[in-house]
């Protein structure tokens, strides 16, 4: 008998969620995403020196102020981070557009240009990329634009029935459910300290975004991300991809039971009705959702301070030089 993992692979697109080159040489996913906090725990490693050097480097070259230097070399270093992780996979790469533009939608729309321009100066297919932008209005209206443009994007940061609805009417290629950090809210905020995998509330809701989606011929893409156990993981086989860190891929390795399909498009059905998603109708969906807006602002704060920590390295390195 397989294991779970391979017979997850059957079923559902596997991604790696890392920026560790040697894990993903070792895991050999379809397809990879990475964000500031894989990129920052990454960065440590002396896989990565070669490519902070050129970055660093790159950024002096093209010249302006050392703030303008000091974003084009982080923004290389991802770029040519997604440029390695390409060489070892067979699809696709995601790269994230700096956090703190998440409330910007015009900010979003140069950085997220100036990215897949950086990717295309490395002789990279930008078939092969997708930009990820935080699911806020302003980063959905970002990513509507970008998806006309022919440029693909991964909206991350979702933990809303409505994020989600307001995504597949953009027309976005891919959506990053959040399903550990839903469970960490509910945790949290319940007398409860345990879910099974059937009853975890991050489950249920990429559930039932699946089904809606399907149901509903939206084109859009589910990616499940941000897991705590495998079992949150069986729970979704069969949905369209699920990014899984190195750890968890390899206790599915490891596991030699049998795993179940739970979901399918063709079995899908949902009992959610909704119109067209304007503004306020996002809004006051979002304001009502209090797991979802305290995780979402909680997400783009992290994601910041990483960020800003990946920077600080950069410029010491780029002192030192």
């Amino acid at each position: 008998m397989t294991n779970k993992l391979e017979q997850l692979k059957t079923m559902t697109t596997v991604v790696a969620d890392t920026g560790d080159i040697d894990a993903i040489a070792k895991w050999r996913p379809e397809d990879a995403t990475t964000n500031p906090s894989l990129l920052l725990k990454a960065a440590a490693s002396d896989a990565y020196r070669p490519m902070l050097d050129q970055a660093v480097a790159d950024a002096r070259r093209h010249g302006g102020s050392s703030a303008e230097q000091l974003t084009l070399a982080t923004d290389t270093l991802a770029v040519l981070a997604g440029r390695e992780i390409l060489n070892l996979i067979p699809g696709v790469v995601s790269t994230e557009v700096d956090a703190r533009l998440s409330f910007d939608t015009n900010a979003t729309l140069d950085r997220a240009r100036r990215l897949v321009d950086l990717y295309d100066r490395q002789g990279v297919d930008t078939n092969r990329v997708l930009i990820k932008i935080a699911s806020t209005w302003e980063g959905i209206r970002a990513a509507e634009q970008l998806e006309k443009e022919g440029i693909r994007c991964n909206l991350t940061l979702l933990f809303s029935f409505i994020q989600a609805a307001a995504c597949a009417q953009a027309g976005a290629f891919l959506i990053s459910p959040f399903v550990g950090r839903i469970l960490d809210w509910h945790l949290a905020n319940s007398d409860r300290n345990s879910f099974a995998p059937a009853e975890d509330p991050g489950v249920l809701s990429v559930s039932r975004i699946y089904n809606f989606y399907k149901a509903n011929g939206y084109d859009t893409v589910v990616m499940g991300a941000s897991f705590r156990n495998t079992g949150e993981i069986e729970m979704l086989a069969g949905c369209d991809r699920l990014t899984i860190s190195p750890v968890l891929l390899q206790e599915l390795q490891d596991d030699t039971g049998t795993l179940p399909r739970q979901l399918s498009a063709q079995g899908a059905s949902t009992g959610d009705r909704l119109g067209t998603v304007d503004e306020q109708l996002f809004r006051w969906e979002s304001n009502e959702d209090a797991m979802a807006t305290e995780k979402l602002a909680d997400g783009i704060r992290r994601f910041t301070a990483d960020q800003i920590e990946l920077e600080q390295r950069v410029r010491q390195l780029a002192q030192a030089a």
